[in-house]
């Protein structure tokens, strides 16, 4: 005898719990099946215990340079088990606070495996307590299942000492050296982590620049502090073998046209990950797939009707905040109310020193649409708050379509650029004009100035900026 659902769930990661929840406050009866810890790989294998261990490494780092602000420590050491501890406790915190959630929302959780059957019901195996399987059937179904890392064709990939993500923060101790496959935001994220702490790093990447798919501006500037921090950055290099040495691990690539070869204790493959399908249909279940993933229409249902599809499993960006966001969209329309989230606006993040982030388009994208823009910019070394606390170069960029000084993108790269691009991605959603957005008086000492002079930069210029000639009237505001 199959439980009825208005909603069943596989996968209670960042999409999958988002989604129940929010069906649950909608009035729909929901429930979640997962195999794992609830939380999915952001929670638990990711997210959130990668920047746990960035805000350590960060910490550290900090209070090994706190002579330039007349602080001096003496022994400053870290215990990388007690790293880990804290680690684990924060995602330990979260995971349990989702699990209240499902509690307080009415949420089923089914611990288990489950398989989308032919006639549409979920079959869950491997449960907990007395039942080995049980069936679920629901009037919606929807897959979540996420991601997991991918595995290069690269020959030695599968010598012990190279690892995953995964394989990375579950290590129990801390390397004496670590090479890095792969300068997309895992690979940038990880090199700030370790070299923070001390750990010799290099970074072997296959395009010519570091976070490839941002601004070019950030890209420059993230390779010249890495750099200056140590870590060795090849780009433009296609790695051809791993090799097991007497101490470790050789990286074999060929970068312009010559070999090279470098080694380290342990090599992070960081190329990206590929949607976590095992297990996820049945004998004769069906779904149109294009290149390993889930092809859905709009309103993400795929084409099995009824059934519906998020996340990582599905084409487009791989981030936490999207699938929550498609999980609200699918919430939302299976409970017949309005959207809430404009799902074209994506802001992206990266969480290394400075910090990172991005939202709407580049100045690259905006010339390759043939979109005429003007461009303001702000050199965070000109911000006060930026030199209280001696930050490293940065910048603010703002993007406006010229004519209509509509706000199309923003680019930071600066402390705590991750908790301001929100405001650009609320510009951007609601179509907001650069004069609409400098109407707002903004704090002082503040890193969010920057944001306001990067919009008088559109307006005529910056006051905190030597103007490139003389100054003459300003345009006025409407």
């Amino acid at each position: 005898m199959a439980d009825i659902f208005d909603l069943v769930i596989i996968g209670a990661g960042p999409g999958g719990y988002v989604a129940a929840i929010k069906g649950a406050k909608l009035g729909l009866s929901v429930a979640v099946v997962e195999n794992r810890e609830v939380g999915g790989t952001c929670l638990n294998r990711g997210c959130i215990p990668a920047k746990a261990m960035i805000h350590a490494s960060r910490l550290y780092r900090e209070m090994k340079e706190g002579g330039q602000f007349g602080i001096f420590a003496e022994n400053v050491r870290y215990e990388y088990d007690k790293i880990l501890e804290y680690k684990e406790g924060t995602s330990g915190s979260l995971r349990q606070g989702v699990e209240q959630l499902f509690k307080a929302n009415n949420v089923t959780l089914v611990k288990g495996t489950g398989t989308l059957q032919a006639d549409k019901t979920v079959l869950v195996t491997g449960c907990e307590g007395e039942e080995e399987s049980r069936v679920l059937k629901g009037t919606h179904v929807l897959l979540a299942s996420g991601s997991k890392p991918m595995n290069l064709p690269i020959e030695g990939l599968e010598l012990p000492g190279v690892l995953t993500s995964d394989g990375l923060l579950g290590l129990q101790h801390a390397p004496e050296s670590l090479l890095i496959i792969g300068g997309g935001v895992i690979g940038a994220e990880f090199a700030s982590v370790f070299s923070s702490l001390g750990i010799r790093v290099t970074i072997v990447e296959a395009l010519p620049r570091l976070l490839a798919n941002l601004d070019k501006d950030i890209s420059q500037n993230l390779k010249m502090i890495l750099k200056k921090r140590g870590i060795k950055i090849y780009t433009g290099a296609m790695v051809k073998r791993i090799e097991k040495t007497e101490h470790g691990l050789a990286c074999v690539f060929e970068e312009k046209g010559e070999e090279k070869r470098e080694e380290a204790d342990y090599v992070l493959s960081a190329a990206g990950r590929v949607p976590e399908t095992e297990k996820l249909l049945g004998p004769g279940t069906e779904l149109a797939m294009e290149r390993g993933r889930i092809t859905v229409d709009s309103n993400f249902e795929t084409s099995m009707e009824g059934v519906y599809a998020i996340g990582d499993v599905i084409k487009g960006i791989q981030l936490a905040h999207v699938a929550s966001a498609q999980g609200v969209w699918v919430a939302e329309h299976l409970a017949g109310t309005g959207h809430s989230i404009d799902l074209s606006v994506v802001p992206s993040c990266v969480y290394t020193s400075p910090e990172i982030a991005s939202v709407g388009l580049t100045e690259d994208e905006a010339a390759q649409a043939g979109i005429p823009v003007s461009v303001g910019k702000f050199l965070m070394s000109a911000n006060g708050k930026s030199q209280i606390s001696r930050e490293e170069r940065g910048f603010i960029k703002i993007i406006a379509e010229a004519d209509t000084k509509v706000v199309l993108g923003a680019q930071m790269m600066c402390a705590r650029a991750t908790d301001m691009i929100g405001e650009m991605a609320t510009a951007a959603a609601n179509k907001l004009t650069v004069p609409q957005l400098l109407l707002g008086m903004r704090a002082h000492p503040t890193y969010n100035e920057a944001v306001g002079e990067a919009l008088e930069e559109l307006e005529g210029g910056s006051i905190h900026t030597v103007p490139r000639q003389a100054p003459g009237k300003l345009k006025s505001r409407q």
